[in-house]
C-alpha cells in the first residue's frame, strides 16, 4: 500500500506486491474502496480511492509513505483496507511527525527519522 513513489521500490526490494491508493479524481478503472480523511496539518481533508480487488482476505497490508503528520490519511487508508478484508499491519515512513495521533488508529507505525532531529530550515 503506498501514497509516495518510494512504495514501490519498498515492495520490489522486499519481493512482495504493490497496490496503489490514489487521491482526488483521476482515471482508476474498477470498483473502487474510497474514505475521506480527518483535516490534514493544513486542515484539508482529502478523498481516497483503492481498487477493491486489489486486496482480499489473506492479505497483510503496511503503509510505506515519506512523511506522516497527523495520521488522517493513514487512518482513513487503513479503514478501506479492512473494508477489503484484509489485515493492516502497520506504516513505515521516512519521517515521522505524529505527536498527538492515538497509536491504536494506526497500528505500529516505524519512521526512519523523527521529524525533530531534522535540521532547521534556512529561510
Amino acid at each position: 500500500m503506498e501514497f509516495s513513489a518510494g512504495a514501490g521500490a519498498a515492495a520490489v526490494e522486499l519481493g512482495v506486491g504493490f497496490v496503489p491508493i490514489r487521491k482526488g479524481e483521476g482515471l482508476f478503472p474498477g470498483d473502487k474502496v474510497v474514505r475521506h480523511s480527518s483535516p490534514d496539518y493544513r486542515r484539508l481533508r482529502h478523498t481516497l480511492r483503492l481498487q477493491r480487488s486489489s486486496l482480499g482476505p489473506g492479505d497483510r497490508i503496511l503503509l510505506v509513505d515519506d512523511w506522516i503528520e497527523t495520521g488522517s490519511q493513514a487512518a482513513a487508508a487503513r479503514s478501506m483496507v479492512e473494508a477489503c478484508g484484509s489485515t493492516w499491519v502497520g506504516c513505515g515512513v521516512i519521517v515521522d511527525q505524529l505527536t498527538d495521533t492515538p497509536t491504536n488508529a494506526l497500528g505500529t507505525v516505524r519512521g526512519l527519522l523523527p521529524a525533530e532531529e531534522l535540521p532547521p530550515c534556512e529561510s
